[in-house]
Formats: structure tokens, sequence, C-alpha cells
């Protein structure tokens, strides 16, 4: 096959509609028609074919991409789907291109989310197997003992999701408060190990995404910095970037 045609999931990231993952899903939906057909999984694109999302045309591939950096208050959700969420980061932002966020926080959550156009780099930060830091502070019910911080940096077994999460970096901060660096991704991670050890999370803000800081306002966004994002292409240069339906991904805390 010529090496002009393109993955239909990569297609969609590439122009700037969604993120590979959300794209496969659209996919087997049967939402997304090439030439007005319903394509299997795995189709690639021609490049004179026409792609479509819900009978809306997908423009053509993207060379400048957006990327910014958002303080999620508690109660945004963090999805994509503005017709089923009300408090959505979609809405809330109004950014005037389609973007969508890379990873999750809970609705219960706040802090640092990372959102773009670009569907390549979501793939490549989102690989729970690339060892990328997000950093977070927490606070809990009760006075934060010894063998709290022990057993969350040293890796606990969580029942429900069938498995052990990695080491991490855990500090105290105060009598109630903590600091943890994660590298994985697991669904409510956190506050999973926190029931695991009888605490119960009350406040839970991420602070930083690998080199990215948190450093504005509840509520607002704003550009990455070149140098941020030059540190960030560099991070994530070895990441792997082709998605793996079966793959754990990132999700929220």
């Amino acid at each position: 096959m010529s090496d002009n045609y393109t993955r239909l999931n990569k297609y969609l990231s590439e122009a700037g509609y969604c993120s590979r993952r959300e794209a496969d899903r659209l996919i087997d939906a049967g939402r997304v028609t090439i030439n007005d057909t319903v394509p299997e999984m795995g189709t690639k694109v021609a490049p004179d074919d026409v792609v479509k999302v819900d009978g809306e045309i997908v423009g053509e591939r993207k060379k400048e991409f957006v990327y910014l950096a958002f303080n999620k208050p508690i109660g945004i959700v963090c999805t994509t789907d503005t017709r089923v969420e009300k408090d959505n980061i979609i809405d809330f932002i109004n950014y005037p291109k389609r973007i969508f966020p890379i990873g999750r926080l809970d609705k219960p959550s706040e802090g640092l989310i990372l959102l773009t156009d670009d569907g390549d780099i979501v793939n490549k930060i989102l690989r729970a197997s690339n060892n990328h830091e997000k950093e977070y502070i927490v606070t809990v019910d009760k006075p934060i003992s010894q063998t709290f911080i022990q057993h969350m940096s040293g890796g606990i077994y969580l029942e429900e999701l069938k498995q052990r999460t990695k080491n991490c970096v855990v500090k105290k901060i105060d009598k109630f408060t903590f600091s943890i660096i994660l590298t994985q991704g697991l669904n409510r991670q956190i506050r999973r190990m926190c029931e695991y050890l009888n605490y119960d999370v009350k406040t839970l803000k991420r602070v930083r995404i690998m080199n990215i800081k948190l450093d504005i306002p509840i509520g607002t966004y704003r550009e990455l910095r070149k140098e941020e994002f030059k540190t960030l292409s560099e991070l994530i240069s070895d990441s792997k970037k082709t998605y793996q339906p079966n793959q754990r991904l990132t999700r929220k805390k």
C-alpha cells in the first residue's frame, strides 16, 4: 500500500479532531465514514478520501497545533462529549478551536491538565509504560503516619484493579497533607491507595505534569511556553505512540 495512506485513527488525531483512543471509539461506534461508507477498524485513508464524523467532514491534517495548560476546578468533567456532560471541560474553557484533554482528572479533583489538538502527543504522554511523572498535593481526613508514607511509596496491591502500584515518591507536608509523584495512572489510583490504608481523600490537586508546573489561577488556562514545549518534546521523544487497544491507559485520579 502507498506510503501516502494513513491509518484512520491517526488521520483523525493528526487532523486535530480527537486522540487516537477516542478515534477508535468513534470508529467502533460506526460514527466515522470514508467516502460515505462505514469502514472497519484499521482501515487506511487515501489522500483523496473524504472522512466524516457524524456526517461532518474532517478537514486536512494540521501542521500548527495548540498546547494549553489549564487549572481545572472541582466539579468540571474531563470529557469531550458535550452532549452528555453539562459541566464538561470543553464548554468551560470555550476555546475557539476544537481541543481535547490529555488524560483526565476526576470531577472532585482539581489542578493541572493539558489540552491540545495534537493527537500524536496525546498518545505519547498517555502511555503508562513511558514513566512520565505527575505530581499531586493531597489532604486526608486524619494525621499522616510514617507507616502511611512507607506503604504509599512502596506500592499497594489494589484488589479492584488486580494490579500493584509502582514505587513512588511520597513526602509529608504537614499533619494532614502529603505530596506524591506517580509514574503510572491507574483509575482513581491515589484515592484507592488511601482507601486501602483507611484514609479518605479530602482534596486532591495535580500540580505538575513532567516539566509543566501549575502556575495559573484556578479556572484559567495559558499556552505552553516555547521552552516548556521544547523540554516536553525531549521528555517524550522516546515514547511509544502507537495505540494498543488492550493496553491500560492513563486514567483519572
